[in-house]
């Protein structure tokens, strides 16, 4: 694909001076997720450095999974993966898994036990961390560390069989319990685990750690440039030795960049896996998610994300993004593509009295005025239409420019209308509002008699297609997350807002993932979980307009 993602940055630089020098022929990248989850925002960077990186370069990606955690992975979470990507517009060169290489990996781990740097270990998880030391305390050596080879490749074999339960013995390298690196302090490689493998079935019991597989499985593809965020730099030293001591003939290297963090936003897979099991959303697509697939379905096009990864560039420090850099963003995509259209979220009746009663009218607009290219649309006019029920104030402050009793309004694309009654129910509820219209002020007339200061939006009573608005704001009410479960004490009960109103008739035919520009309302999407041909439902995607303004470059 086609982009412009040629700005500099550090891994960058890396990539262009190996070429430069003859150490890499061909850019070799790839993007491992692990299938346990949806992918979300983050993610996206990930996948937009890697991808582009190697396009920019000829060279490859890879798309691989790191299946090597049976208990927390499925199928379902595979080909989720496999849609984000393409929808963001990425193709891959080939599918891995790590489960294709379990009997490279277990042949590399016989390597290392007769080389004497693996041991199996009997002690527990939790007897594992406790003799791991801290950062100021060394380690303690398990008293299995200095097993025989023998009995180790016997151990270790009979692990594979299945004639240990789970957790009642592990593989562990054998590196420095000294090391101030408390990642070389005798890791642990493989692990029990008697669970089905969404890819293996019941193949294996024994499964290796992600730090053990994961440069092996780099090293097996020929990955030039193993990118990932910052919190494995210190894993990098055991993804060395890994690789090294494997006696892989092919040795990546390993680069770290800072991940993404969005403001008042869930950015970790386990509690965005909470959210959906107990059902404080809908599902790992609901459109308050920042999974992408959430961000799909509320209306969030490819080319604003990618756009989005691009500005928010490649560094290594910390820091967290304002989620109104991405509103830009979307912004910025859809105001020349998106149809201009009127909706009435909160609606109100209004009789226009002296309008003929039976009459119908057709008035012309643009669908889009900073696209004259997108040309016009037809809108019915008669005796009753809707307004907005904030666009109307029985006694208003001043400045208010709106309709009031006795006030003249413009009707966007239409005529001058005056409030003269009220209308309200036995509980004081105003229910409709009785008007006058000015024939001689139909819009593009060349009316030039008098002006108002106030153009409000409406619909046709008559026509008007019944609809359903989804109003989103952040899921979490705060910065505070706190730990474990407790960040849901942190979700906003303002976070969804669902109100019943109209569109105009043009919108009947309207299709999942059509987007809009509602006059003063923002941008909307049309869901293409729960819309039907009955009942339009439209997700919004953004408010109009924002304070925010692009940092200077």
């Amino acid at each position: 694909m086609e982009h412009n993602s040629t700005s500099s940055n550090f891994i960058r630089n890396i990539v262009m001076e190996d070429i430069k020098s003859g150490k890499v022929k061909e850019i070799i990248t790839r993007f491992p997720p692990e299938p346990n989850g949806y992918l979300h925002i983050g993610h996206a960077k990930s996948i937009c450095l890697n991808f582009e990186l190697a396009d920019d370069f000829q060279g490859k990606t890879h798309l691989r999974f790191d299946d090597t955690n049976p208990v927390k992975e499925d199928a379902e979470f595979v080909e989720s993966i496999k849609d984000d990507v393409k929808w963001l517009g990425f193709n891959w060169d080939h599918v891995y898994f790590a489960s294709d290489y379990f009997e490279e990996m277990y042949s590399r781990a016989i390597v290392l036990i007769k080389k004497e740097k693996a041991y199996v270990c009997d002690l527990s998880a939790e007897e594992i961390r406790e003799t791991r030391g801290t950062l100021t305390q060394p380690g303690k050596e398990s008293p299995f560390r200095n097993r025989s080879v023998a009995e180790n490749l016997e151990l270790f074999e009979r692990m594979r069989k299945g004639e240990f339960k789970d957790g009642e013995k592990v593989l562990r390298a054998k590196i420095d319990m000294t090391s101030p690196n408390l990642n070389l302090r005798d890791p642990v490689l493989y692990r029990i685990s008697h669970a089905v493998h969404h890819n293996t079935g019941d193949t294996w019991c024994i499964y290796p750690m992600y730090d053990f597989a994961h440069p092996l499985e780099d090293a097996i593809e020929g990955v030039t440039h193993s990118i990932c965020t910052l919190e494995f730099e210190d894993h990098r030293p055991l993804y060395d030795w890994v690789v090294q001591e494997c006696e892989m003939e092919h040795q990546p290297k390993q680069y770290e960049f800072a991940r993404l963090n969005l403001a008042n936003t869930v950015m970790s897979k386990r509690k965005l896996k909470l959210l959906v099991d107990e059902k404080v959303v809908d599902g790992w697509d609901d459109p308050r998610m920042p999974t992408i697939s959430g961000l799909r379905r509320r209306g969030y096009t490819p080319e604003s994300i990618r756009n989005f990864c691009r500005e928010i560039g490649v560094s290594k420090s910390n820091s967290t993004v304002d989620v109104k850099l991405l509103e830009h963003f979307i912004r910025e995509d859809l105001k020349l593509k998106s149809p201009r259209t009127m909706a009435v979220l909160r609606p109100l009746k209004v009789v226009i009295t002296n309008y003929p009663e039976g009459q119908v009218e057709y008035l012309d607009a643009e669908i889009n005025p900073e696209n004259p290219e997108m040309g016009t649309r037809s809108i019915p006019f008669s005796r009753e239409i809707y307004i907005e029920q904030d666009d109307f104030m029985e006694e208003p402050p001043k400045k208010y420019f709106r309709l009031f009793p006795g006030n003249e309004v413009r009707l966007k694309h239409a005529y001058f209308i005056t409030c003269n009654e009220v209308i309200k129910d036995e509980q004081g509820n105003i229910v409709e509002l009785h008007c006058t219209y000015d024939p001689e002020t139909k819009s593009g007339s060349g009316f030039t008699g008098r002006k108002v200061k106030g153009t409000i939006h409406w619909v046709d009573a008559q026509q008007a297609v019944a609809a359903e608005f989804r109003l989103y704001e952040s899921l979490l009410s705060d910065e505070e997350q706190g730990e474990g479960t407790t960040f849901l004490n942190h979700i906003n009960p303002d976070s969804l807002e669902i109100l019943q109103g109209f569109v105009e008739p043009n919108m009947r035919e309207s299709k999942a993932h059509d987007k809009f520009q509602f006059f003063r309302h923002g941008y909307f999407n049309v869901d293409p979980k729960d819309a039907t041909k009955a009942r339009v439902v439209f997700n919004r995607i953004v408010s109009l307009k924002s304070s925010f303004e692009l940092p200077k470059s």
